[in-house]
């Protein structure tokens, strides 16, 4: 699409926060109006569109495409879209560790059992952990507490675990990421550690240097966008 507006701005009234181009408040792509939680995540959304050359990039606007998925999907199918993600911690990454080489176990296991404490102890979200990739089944009570634990975040915050669940493979990573326990930058890395073991020990190819580039944009987005819906 080409640029169709000059500017980006802000408009604020009863209604809430908007932004604008051209004085005319943005939609979201089914046509409900933008009303933004924070002046700070329309601000950067303004910014976003500011940046915007003769062409209209949709995929370099990260945080535009993360509130429409508040409004347009989460807002109307929340219950489907919580079962959608309960359903990851079925097999959640940091159930399914290394048979060999034990270094790798180590490591997964010095990364990753911290998180499943928290998650067990201070959310009651108890996951059972295997050896090798044959699935593992979770107990009812502790995917009942995830789906519970999941219903107490907004529209906007389940918008964030939508985006963050499955570039990070892990629910619990992206709880993590929600509640501040870790930042992306650590999300990422421990979500990435095999094929971090794997590129050291035969180097790393340009594919997947690209692919992980992109899931760190990914995982970046959606932990800027948490912290601005929660500005003041």
């Amino acid at each position: 699409m080409k640029r169709f507006y000059q500017t980006a701005g802000l408009a604020t009234d009863l209604s809430g926060i908007a932004v604008t181009l051209d004085g005319k408040r943005v939609k979201t792509p089914l046509g409900k109006a933008l009303l933004l939680p924070s002046e700070s995540l329309a601000a950067a959304i303004a910014e976003e569109w500011d940046r915007q050359g003769e062409q209209i990039k949709p995929s370099t606007m990260k945080l535009m495409q993360l509130a429409c998925t508040a409004r347009d999907r989460v807002e109307d199918d929340r219950t489907s879209l919580i079962l959608e993600l309960v359903n990851f911690g079925r097999s959640d990454l940091l159930c399914y560790r290394a048979l060999h080489p034990r270094d790798l176990a180590e490591r997964q296991a010095l990364g990753w059992q911290p998180l499943l404490d928290w998650a067990a102890f201070e959310q009651g979200i108890a996951l059972a952990v295997t050896e090798g990739i044959l699935p593992v089944p979770q107990p009812a009570e502790s995917l009942a507490a995830l789906e519970r634990k999941l219903a107490s975040y907004d529209d906007w915050t389940l918008a964030a675990l939508l985006a963050l669940v499955p570039s990070l493979g892990s629910v619990i990573l992206a709880l993590a990421v929600t509640d501040g326990l870790i930042d992306a930058d650590r999300a990422f890395d421990l979500s990435q550690l095999d094929e971090t073991f794997q590129a050291e020990r035969w180097g790393a190819d340009e594919e997947a240097v690209t692919r992980r580039t992109g899931l760190r944009h990914e995982i970046h987005a959606a932990a800027r966008y948490l912290k601005l819906i929660r500005a003041a």
